[in-house]
């Protein structure tokens, strides 16, 4: 199957660097209702047969020129919502983020015991995530776009995909509507073969990976949410 994971465009919350994980949460700013317009236009050679939302609003907002586009109504699941910032929740101060980003990638670092300050642990949010993807797959559609939230697509992505490194996911922050497709399965695992439009290369080597993002993106930047 190929998977094409899609983060959700902008909203206030992103504009003013906040930790917005909460439901129904923000819509999008007037750009980010520009960037989910373009959306069919980018992804009109894919041939996308299910298209997956979270229960966060801005996600479904932005999935809705490419549904009409394809002519799907979009499934809401609140596996794919984004990783929830539990007592950092509306927080945007340096230590926050940093506490937040840091705990998500330890997960995918295998700490899965690990508990944002206040919210789910590493097991929680990866097996919710998983659960929607291993319903994708169960369709038997080849070709699925799935429009989540940046820290949840890099986490799901780094602990999943065999060719992407931790520090390559923590590295590179997800733009509003930036995508990441991999392709594979639940049983038989995944490959990242794009990040934002660059291609993954050399999945024998980690932390080889094409520079396709914002290079640089430190853990004490902004969060994705």
């Amino acid at each position: 199957m190929r998977l094409i994971l899609i983060r959700h465009g902008q909203t206030p919350s992103n504009v003013a660097q906040l930790l917005d994980t909460g439901t129904p949460g923000p819509g999008l700013t007037e750009l980010g209702s520009e960037q989910a317009a373009a959306l069919p236009a980018e992804l009109s050679g894919e041939p996308i047969e299910i298209i997956y939302v979270s229960t966060l609003v801005r996600t479904q907002l932005t999935a809705a020129p490419l549904a009409e586009a394809f002519g799907l109504e979009p499934r809401i699941r609140a596996g794919i919502r984004e990783v929830e910032a539990g007592d950092l929740e509306m927080l945007g101060d340096q230590a926050s983020v940093r506490t937040y980003l840091t705990t998500t990638f330890a997960w995918t670092a295998g700490d899965l015991a690990l508990r944002m300050p206040g919210g789910e642990s590493g097991t929680e949010a990866l097996g919710r995530f998983d659960a929607v993807v291993e319903e994708a797959a169960g369709t038997g559609a080849q070709t699925v776009a799935l429009v989540s939230h940046g820290a949840a697509i890099r986490m799901w992505v780094a602990a999943r995909a065999s060719n992407i490194a931790v520090e390559y996911a923590a590295e590179h922050a997800l733009s509003n509507t930036g995508i990441v497709i991999v392709e594979g399965s639940p049983a038989g695992g995944w490959n990242a073969t794009s990040w934002e439009g660059k291609a993954v290369e050399l999945p024998d080597d980690l932390g080889s990976a094409e520079d396709s993002g914002p290079a640089g993106q430190a853990l004490d930047e902004p969060a994705e949410a």
